[in-house]
């Protein structure tokens, strides 16, 4: 933005600080010299020898002004200095700004001293320069793990293809099989980036919506998927009024309960499912049977395009942007994500939702 050059707050400031000092000293001298003609006799009437007003007026006159001079000149001089001491911390701000805007955003003020308004804006600026480059990074790397994720599918469809070319002899029923198979899996990570962007950009309308019905109608969506794997699916629980977009927390319950069943055990496994309210919030839980894991590994569970070694030999893999997904829902609904190992195998995963606010009362 370009704006018409003016003066600096410090030159700003040394002038009022050189005014208010003039100031003083006129209102200082002019309290003197209404005191002292009180007492000062008239022109005429003094003892020969002793001054009177016109003499007192003329002496006084020169004593003011040389006073003001150097009061003019010691402000301008003391609030330069003042000032600028005062604005040294705002420099500082000023330069790491300018440094953060060409794009270096591992520079940080940590400025010392007591805590005041400015160190205050310094360290607020540097949290914020933590939580974006933090940021950024994350992008980086989604950016990057999305690209190698999406060139997969292409690559392997490209050789799919040269093979095809190649051998016309090959039966290309096979060869049509694998490919919709690899352009079912693009497809499905192309629409769980859209689902992911949806959701991390907060543009829907929140309403009061029933988890304990989504996560039925979840069920029943996966239901067959669930009996192919002989997967056993358990719900229970109360009625669980949460607030916002029914799509996203309907995405985010059928993305836990497919979670909780491809990564289960190969047979006779079994996904838990809870709602209910707890302490002012309703929760979402849902457990399954599998292999043990490490805390360290779940931990890294809700990354994009991050799946434990137990998990890729699966046949079903899915495209690793499950529980991101569902990590970027509950945070956009203002909500809390819990995941941990069970000591028997398998995960427990609990999303705590706020409730819908209390109707207002007219």
């Amino acid at each position: 933005m370009e704006r018409a050059p003016g003066l600096s707050v410090r030159i700003k400031l040394t002038l009022s600080y050189a005014g208010f000092l003039v100031l003083a000293g006129v209102l200082l001298l002019a309290a003197g010299w209404v005191s002292v003609l009180r007492f000062m006799p008239e022109v005429g009437s003094s003892p020969a020898g002793t001054l009177d007003r016109s003499d007192f007026l003329r002496i006084f006159t020169s004593a003011a002004s040389a006073v003001l001079v150097f009061l003019l000149l010691f402000g301008l001089l003391g609030g330069w200095i003042l000032a600028g001491r005062m604005l040294a911390p705002l420099t500082r701000i000023t330069e790491a700004t300018r440094v953060a805007a060409d794009g270096s955003l591992s520079h940080r003020i940590r400025l010392p001293g007591r805590r005041d308004e400015f160190r205050e804006l310094a360290d607020a600026f540097d949290v914020m320069l933590d939580r974006f480059e933090a940021h950024v990074a994350e992008q980086r790397r989604f950016a990057a793990n999305a690209s190698h994720e999406l060139r997969t599918p292409l690559a392997i469809s490209k050789a799919l293809l040269d093979v095809a070319r190649s051998d016309p002899s090959r039966d290309l029923g096979e060869t049509i099989d694998r490919l919709h198979t690899v352009n079912a899996r693009a497809i499905d990570l192309t629409e769980a980036l859209l689902v992911l962007g949806r959701a991390g950009r907060r543009s829907f309308t929140r309403e009061p919506v029933d988890l304990s019905l989504l996560v039925d109608e979840a069920v029943e969506t996966l239901l067959p998927l669930a009996e192919q794997r002989g997967v056993a699916i358990e719900t229970s629980g109360d009625i669980a009024p949460a607030f916002g977009s029914q799509a996203l927390l309907l995405q985010m319950t059928t993305n836990l309960v497919h979670n909780a069943i491809v990564h289960n055990l190969p047979g006779g496994g079994t996904v838990w499912i809870d709602t209910g309210p707890h302490a002012g919030t309703v929760v979402l839980t849902v457990e399954n049977s599998g292999e043990k894991l490490s805390p360290s590994l779940v931990t890294t569970l809700t990354e994009p395009f991050r799946r434990g070694t137990e998990r890729i030999r699966t046949d079903h893999p899915g495209v690793g942007l499950g529980l991101a997904i569902v990590k970027s829902i509950t945070q956009v609904h203002d909500g809390s994500l819990t995941i941990t190992p069970r000591p028997a195998g398998g995960l427990r995963v609990s999303v705590h939702l706020p409730t819908p606010p209390a109707p207002t009362v007219t």
